[in-house]
């Protein structure tokens, strides 16, 4: 089912859009507000991975409610290279260690900020 909803999503860019700009960084969960809506990064965090195929990252356009983001088909996962085209500045914050957490500021650029583990 939920592959269904992901095929049935109208997304930003078309698959022959999609070029190697960040190959070989494993899997990522994003927002519908990046590869639906297109807009840009506004927030990336990212924790431990958990699977040899996991990156650890994840990306939303930053202004996501919590009732957005605590709808699964609200966010899909996807190779970090894909999210990377919707959005090329992550792509020089992409080897910072986990934990780790990035903010765009008032100027537009991701800048670090405070990590806050998310809570159980």
């Amino acid at each position: 089912m939920r592959n269904e909803a992901v095929m049935q999503k109208n997304f930003a860019l078309k698959a022959e859009q999609i070029r190697p700009l960040a190959k070989g960084y494993g899997g990522c969960i994003a927002t519908d507000m990046i590869t639906v809506e297109g807009k840009p990064v506004g927030y990336m965090v990212r924790e431990e991975p958990v699977r040899p195929e996991d990156s650890g990252w994840c990306f939303m356009a930053g202004d996501e409610s919590q009732d957005y983001m605590d709808e699964a088909s609200h966010h899909g996962i996807y190779d970090v290279n894909t999210i990377a085209n919707y959005c090329p500045d992550i792509i020089e914050l992409l080897d910072t260690p986990a934990p780790c957490a990035f903010e765009r500021n008032a100027s537009g650029k991701l800048v670090a900020i405070p990590y806050e583990a998310p809570e159980d």
